[in-house]
């Protein structure tokens, strides 16, 4: 059956208390000219709707009724068990936000009294394995077979489903990259279950073993909890350098399982026809401990190029504002912010950035130096150090300086 809500006009008085919470403006208000008191009625826009539920905590007079899917009920809990890990690699080489998870999933894993996971999906794989436990995951699932060797949405999906099917994870932990985001919310869709995007932070209800996820909400103006509680398993995706990654110990034990992966049912309808490394930069820019970032102010191509021969001076790495890439002066690899990477510098130097909350969300540094012609712009009064000017002729003037004192 699928979830229905309805509006009880016998005990509906009008009051407007669940059209002003709807955080979707998807109930208004209609005149009712039959009822005796001429009391406006609640009506929900079914289009709009996400059932989360808000309107009918809020409503004093219990008119608003609300039905979830009946298959959330079915759902046996008790059955699902340990916290996983998608262990995400791209040519043999593993993506650091893969430990940080391993490293969170073993406290939450040790609050549910039950094991973490690790699942390792690719091509001639299973060497990899071992680092894992190596860093504390109790098993390793290992899913290698050719027909994964290169990153696809669909192949990925229908063997990670199958294995989830089969060992039945309580919580699977996914890094929000650029595979992640693509790869989650197939498998969510696949398994019939809920997705938190983006969290900086997980903890677990002791209570209800329920996962309590929190990410950024309405651009980053608030921070919602959010948690999954008919569903298993519970899904989440989070973002690089919100948790340090597992230590290394040498020699540790665990177990490897190799999932015989069953490729007759697998239906990929994309080709793969080849892979472009990047080449616009050396460091990427989630690892980099100096970036030198750049927005609208500056300008165009060749301000960026002036950016890059400050960054390649400094060892750092290139980043910028959505609004630069938008305009096609850099490749949106080097995005920062809500739609693009999370960052963690000891330095960060934005130059001709506002400082809007989409962007801003994406910086977490030690040391903020912001360039900006407008002192009164969000970066540079919350920077630690602010230069008002001409960006280009500050950074030329910088890089002056850098060869001088080197060349000295």
């Amino acid at each position: 059956m699928a979830s229905t809500i309805n509006i009880i006009s016998e005990k509906c008085v009008g009051c407007q208390m669940c059209a002003k919470s709807c955080p979707f403006s998807a109930i208004s208000m209609v005149e009712r000219p039959e009822h005796p008191k001429k009391l406006m009625l609640a009506k929900i826009d079914l289009n709009k709707c996400t059932y989360c539920g808000i309107c009918n905590q809020t409503c004093k007079f219990n008119a608003i009724e609300i039905k979830l899917d009946t298959l959330a009920t079915s759902i046996d809990k008790s059955l699902y068990k340990g916290v996983w890990i998608y262990a995400e690699q791209r040519h043999g080489v593993i993506h650091k936000v893969s430990y940080e998870l391993l490293n969170k999933g073993k406290h939450l894993a040790k609050e549910l009294g039950t094991t973490v996971g690790v699942v390792l999906i690719g091509d001639n794989i299973k060497a990899k394995a071992q680092e894992f436990i190596n860093r504390g995951a109790d098993k390793v699932y290992v899913c290698d077979d050719p027909i994964l060797l290169e990153f696809q949405d669909e192949p990925y999906v229908s063997v990670f489903s199958q294995l989830i099917e089969k060992e039945k994870p309580e919580i699977i932990l996914i890094g929000a990259t650029d595979i992640g985001r693509s790869f989650a919310p197939r498998i969510a869709a696949k398994i019939k279950t809920g997705l938190t995007a983006d969290c900086i932070s997980l903890e677990i209800d002791p209570q209800t073993r329920n996962l309590k996820q929190t990410r950024p909400a309405f651009g980053g103006n608030i921070m919602a909890s959010i948690v999954t509680p008919q569903h298993r398993p519970q899904m989440s995706t989070v973002r690089h350098k919100v948790f340090k990654e597992a230590k290394l110990e040498e020699g540790k034990i665990g177990e490897i399982v190799d999932f015989k992966v069953d490729v007759k049912t697998i239906i990929n309808r994309t080709k793969f026809l080849g892979f472009v490394k990047d080449e616009s930069t050396s460091i990427d820019i989630s690892d980099a401990d100096i970036i030198v970032a750049g927005g609208r102010g500056v300008g165009s191509v060749e301000g960026f190029n002036l950016l890059k021969e400050l960054a390649d001076l400094l060892g750092g790495a290139i980043g910028a504002s959505r609004a630069a890439i938008d305009a096609g002066w850099i490749p949106y690899s080097h995005q920062i912010g809500q739609t693009g990477k999370a960052v963690s510098p000891k330095v960060y130097i934005a130059c001709g950035i506002s400082g809007h909350i989409q962007h801003t969300i994406g910086i977490n540094a030690d040391i903020i130096i912001a360039i900006n012609k407008d002192p009164s712009c969000t970066m540079m009064k919350t920077a630690t150090y602010a230069l008002e000017g001409d960006m280009h002729e500050i950074i030329l003037n910088i890089i002056r300086e850098i060869k001088s004192c080197r060349c000295g």
